[in-house]
């Protein structure tokens, strides 16, 4: 395919998913269109004195339409991704990103992690929200929006985890017209982060530290007598996995075990995933889990580790 017609392609997509945006204006639409075509064809850095100098508006239009706050990028980008990831099995995936940024006056800059460097350092963190195709290992980026600084968050009286969570809420009318279940890596897996999302319809599927706190179901019958039930035997010994317990699935380059087990951190039951590597080592499993308790671990496994197209998404 030659680069006109992908040109073509790419500019004809546009225009039907501008149509699933309400309340956009004829001249809007133009110089959007515009835009995107630039997006495209300028090689080095985007600004609008650039995209003054090759496109067909001034350099004023551009930054007046992208004043335009209204437009509703979620419904925009979502048509886009429905005519693209056609599998199945589908979640929505999030997955904070440092920039570098240095000075004073740009707004929220602070300190935030930089997985790259190992360690926390001053500049912007955009928090970019994906859908994942899991049936065909793909990802396209449904939004993003910029983190908060800590001093904003203290103001606002929440910290950077109940921010997430909070943000995502705010937005799950657009999630949940694509998927209620939502991936993230093991920074997320803390109660503060769960358990509102759980109350407001989601699933999450996450992660846990290698030491964390699980318990085995308890195989006891109820007795009927007063007072609460319980809940849980043992704590799981993941150096000793009880395999009779379990649920053994055939993978590549590995063991995988499922069961259903009680979190000490998150307080409720999860389908856990225990994978170990193919050396047969023990002290390096992983431990993957979905608050659905009836998720299939094989599939909790599958939606993880597809998370990771959103990283390379994102990035590009």
């Amino acid at each position: 395919m030659t680069k006109e017609s992908l040109l073509m392609q790419y500019q004809s997509e546009c225009r039907n998913a501008l149509e699933s945006v309400v309340n956009i204006s004829k001249s809007f639409q133009k110089v959007f269109m515009d835009a995107m075509k630039l997006f495209m064809a300028i090689p080095n850095r985007i600004n609008f004195l650039q995209m003054g100098r090759y496109g067909c508006f001034s350099e004023q239009t551009y930054r007046n339409n992208f004043e335009n706050d209204d437009f509703d990028w979620f419904s925009f980008n979502e048509a886009i991704i429905r005519e693209h990831l056609k599998g199945g099995r589908k979640a929505i995936a999030v997955d904070p990103s440092f920039i570098p940024k240095s000075g004073s006056k740009t707004p929220w800059i602070g300190y935030f992690w930089s997985g790259c460097a190992g360690e926390y350092k001053r500049g912007l963190e955009i928090t970019g929200i994906g859908v994942i195709d899991v049936d065909n290992h793909e990802c396209m980026t449904l939004g993003s929006v910029q983190t908060p600084d800590n001093a904003t968050l203290e103001s606002y009286g929440k910290n950077l985890v109940d921010w997430y969570s909070s943000y995502l809420i705010s937005i799950q009318e657009h999630l949940k017209r694509i998927s209620g279940t939502v991936v993230c890596d093991a920074f997320f897996s803390k109660a503060t982060f769960i358990k509102p999302l759980c109350e407001n319809g989601f699933h999450v599927i996450s992660r846990f530290r290698n030491d964390a706190v699980l318990f085995y179901p308890t195989l006891e019958n109820r007795t009927g007598k007063r007072g609460r039930p319980k809940l849980y035997d043992g704590k799981i010994d993941f150096e000793n996995l009880d395999i009779t317990r379990c649920t053994e699935y055939k993978v590549n380059k590995g063991k995988l075990y499922g069961l259903k087990a009680y979190s000490k951190a998150l307080k409720r039951f999860v389908s856990l995933a225990v994978w170990y590597p193919m050396d047969g080592r023990t002290d390096k499993w992983q431990l993957y889990f979905s608050t659905d308790e009836m998720q299939d671990a094989k599939e909790v496994l599958d939606f993880y580790r597809t998370r990771f197209q959103l990283e390379f998404c994102f990035r590009d």
